[in-house]
Parts: structure tokens; C-alpha cells; sequence
């Protein structure tokens, strides 16, 4: 890894991507998004102070755990003076994360379990499958997705035109799931 003379402040962006192991696409991507800032010179090129470093070690570390760059950009913004993320910033910050990912965590193994079954059955219906149709709040009243919700009770967005309506008729052939 390269090192970087103390008394050098500020680093291109190729020296940032070398010392941090992240892609110079990737940095501009996190600048993008508001996760680390870069000053301008006359030339029009950037330059990142040192604590960039760290801001970007921070910024990897939460995506590897699978927080949501949002979630790391709202982190960062609650900073003072927009400083270095300390050893206790990451503390109180990941136990804040702990519950969003205990809550993943229980999703995945729900669908881990379920793709067991949908494997013998082959069906994947989206009137009755709760791979292609999760936690389908008014599934046991009516047939088709007609709502489905997200974790902590949040409509999902529809995507796409609504399907035409299906005739009410609808015998399960054995082994499709229910």
C-alpha cells in the first residue's frame, strides 16, 4: 500500500484509490452521493483532504454489512463540522444499525426456507407464492397480489401496469403452493 507523506494534506484521487482500495469510479460515485467532499484546483482536478480516507473506510465497512448509502450519508451528515468518523461514532452508529439488520437477517431465513419449498412445487404463482408475492397482507381474503408490504408495515411501490382482473375460479393443481 502506498504511503502518504504526513506533510501532504490533500490527495488526487488517484492516491485516495490507491490507499483506500477503492475504484477512482467508485470515489466519484461516493462524492456523487454526498459521503466525501473534494475541493477543485485552478486544472479543474479534485483534491481530497486526508480524513477522506477514513470517510471512505467508513463508507465501505457499512456497505459490506449492507447499509444503505442513504443510511451512511445521513450518518455522516449528523457528524460535527463534518469530521472523521471516530471508533465510537462506528459504535453507536452500528448499534443504531444492529435492529435494520437483525430485521434482514430474519427476512432472509424466511425466504431461505420458503425457496426449499417453491423448489418442490416449481409453481411460483404470484397469487399464492410468497417468493414472488411476500408477506401479501390481504392474501387470506382475496386472490392475486393485490397489496403488498414491506417491513414496518410500508405499502410497497407498484411497478408496472396493473395485471386484467382473472376469473375467480382458481383450483390448485396438487403441489402448487398455497
Amino acid at each position: 500500500m502506498p504511503q502518504i507523506p504526513e506533510k501532504i494534506h490533500e490527495l488526487t484521487v488517484g492516491q485516495l484509490s490507491a490507499r483506500s482500495g477503492a475504484a477512482v469510479s467508485a470515489l466519484h460515485f461516493y462524492e456523487s452521493k454526498g459521503l466525501i467532499s473534494s475541493r477543485r484546483t485552478a486544472g479543474n482536478q479534485r483534491r481530497y483532504h486526508r480524513d477522506a480516507l477514513r470517510r471512505v473506510a467508513f463508507v465501505r465497512a457499512a456497505q459490506r454489512v449492507g447499509i444503505p448509502l442513504a443510511t451512511i450519508r445521513d450518518a455522516l451528515a449528523e457528524l460535527p463540522e463534518e469530521r472523521t468518523p471516530t471508533r465510537e461514532d462506528w459504535a453507536r452508529l452500528s448499534e443504531t444499525w444492529r435492529s435494520e439488520l437483525d430485521e434482514r437477517i430474519k427476512q432472509l431465513g424466511r425466504l431461505r426456507d420458503h425457496l426449499t419449498d417453491c423448489i418442490g412445487c416449481g409453481c411460483l404463482s404470484l397469487e399464492n407464492c410468497v417468493l414472488s408475492n411476500p408477506d401479501d397482507a390481504f392474501g387470506e381474503r382475496q386472490s392475486g397480489s393485490r397489496l403488498m408490504v414491506e417491513p414496518g408495515g410500508r405499502r410497497a411501490p407498484r411497478r408496472g401496469p396493473r395485471a386484467p382482473e382473472q376469473p375467480q375460479d382458481r383450483r390448485q393443481a396438487p403441489g402448487n403452493c398455497r
